[in-house]
């Protein structure tokens, strides 16, 4: 009779349990449908939105320059997620930055030849612009770089344009000095390039300014590397062009005995990476550029450009058969350099991961391709010779009768829309270093002599 009745007990309590289970299922299921249409709601309200500033770009006559896929753009391990609307440079444009994290602004570029630096310093240029910064700048007696081949001292620099926020004109590594100068916490950039397309470059550029170069029959690259000891001179002025050149610019020896020292490697490379944050390399130019954002926090209208200081493809000389694996053996600790880095960088980017670099690269090239059309009014921009180029300002540097360097020549007037702002960056986007490094010098002067006045 117990056991009965603590079983009729026990089981009138787990009626009374399924049947208190059925009340609260139903109500979770209001609320979990009542969830459903304010979602519904809130996605209808976006649409909408999103619907309406598409129209009013296109009403207004302005350019979605990032797709609105942008907007599902993020990564983890990247802190680029927020996005905005701005209306700059003339059009409209999506932006990102990372929530509470400013832009970084102190930058010093180590800007290393033939590696694609000068696109890297337009880049600088422009953003210390925009950002209303000071560009380090060289003084007139060394022209538009840091006195090189000199070791960079402070005494290069134009007064006029200290305390710098950038530093970005061609000098040889010298930290002590940097430091000196530039501000607490700024963040060290070069790039490399694969050594035997460098060289070539290098060989053709300076083919009549390097006397290691200028002495070799015919002028010919085969030759030299037959016998480069025959025809190079460590002594002479513009040797640096001639063997380890990004070694050279690095602060190292280019002339170290016994070649292939990994002693020596080892320890130059160590020296880099406890100065540099990033080593770009101009092979993979857009996923170092994917880098350079990250660690600056900048956007991705920061990073837009055009590829400048290019020879003409008559100027370039085909490499075949033994010749680049015997620039590499000359070259032999530019070599040891961008096959470290060149490895560096690729395991930055595999630790953002894979995905996230693709749609940073997508993101960025969609943007070139709305500015270049802007700029440009056509996909493709046209490259010009010197003489071809209406716009005296906009005329690259001729480094020989032998070499053509090309650049890039804007329609006039009322043929580029987009108004003052968008003219004015479209020009500075395509402008020459050496044309553009007086530009800044002049402006900087100015603003220097407003905030710095004479005493009566």
């Amino acid at each position: 009779m117990v056991i009965v009745s603590h079983i009729a007990v026990t089981s009138g309590l787990h009626v009374n349990f399924v049947r208190y289970s059925d009340t609260e299922l139903q109500r979770e299921r209001e609320r979990e449908r009542e969830r459903e249409r304010e979602m519904s709601q809130k996605k209808i309200f976006l649409v909408l939105v999103a619907v309406s500033t598409v129209s009013l770009l296109l009403h207004r006559g302005g350019h979605l320059n990032w797709t609105m896929s942008a907007f599902s753009l993020g990564c983890s391990s990247f802190p680029l997620s927020s996005w905005r609307l701005t209306n700059a440079g003339g059009g409209f444009g999506l932006t990102m930055t990372a929530p509470g994290k400013p832009k970084h602004t102190s930058v010093a570029f180590l800007k290393t030849h033939k590696t694609a630096s000068s696109t890297v310093q337009n880049i600088l240029f422009r953003f210390a612009e925009r950002h209303n910064l000071t560009v380090a700048l060289p003084v007139p007696s060394c022209g538009h770089q840091f006195c090189y081949p000199h070791m960079f001292s402070g005494r290069f620099v134009h007064p006029n344009t200290v305390p710098p926020d950038i530093l970005t004109s061609h000098t040889r590594l010298n930290v002590g000095e940097m430091r000196r100068l530039m501000p607490n916490g700024t963040r060290y950039v070069t790039i490399l390039r694969e050594p035997a397309a460098m060289f070539e470059s290098l060989f053709s550029y300076y083919n009549q300014h390097c006397q290691s170069f200028h002495r070799v029959p015919n002028g010919s690259l085969e030759e030299f590397l037959r016998h480069p000891t025959l025809y190079y001179r460590a002594e002479e002025k513009d040797s640096m062009y001639a063997r380890n050149t990004v070694a050279f610019d690095l602060g190292g020896d280019k002339d170290h005995q016994p070649a292939g020292d990994g002693k020596y490697v080892q320890g130059f490379v160590t020296r880099i990476e406890s100065v540099f944050s990033l080593v770009m390399i101009a092979e993979h130019f857009d996923e170092s550029l994917v880098l350079l954002r990250r660690l600056l926090n900048w956007e991705p209208e920061d990073v837009l450009y055009l590829k400048l200081n290019m020879r003409t493809e008559e100027s370039r000389l085909t490499l075949h058969g033994p010749v680049p694996a015997q620039i590499r053996a000359w070259n032999w600790l530019d070599s040891a350099l961008y096959d470290h880095f060149n490895a560096t960088l690729w395991r930055q980017l595999e630790q953002m991961g894979r995905p996230c670099v693709e749609r940073e690269l997508r993101l960025m090239r969609r943007a070139q391709e709305s500015l270049v059309r802007e700029c440009f009014g056509e996909d493709t921009p046209p490259l010009r010779s010197s003489m071809q180029i209406r716009n005296k300002d906009l005329r690259p540097w001729q480094p020989s009768s032998k070499v053509a360097i090309v650049g890039y020549d804007l329609p006039v007037n009322g043929e580029l829309g987009g108004g003052v702002i968008a003219k004015d960056m479209c020009v500075k986007m395509v402008m020459p270093e050496v044309q553009y490094s007086r530009l800044l010098l002049r402006s900087q002067m100015i603003r220097y002599r407003r905030t710095h006045p004479h005493p009566h």
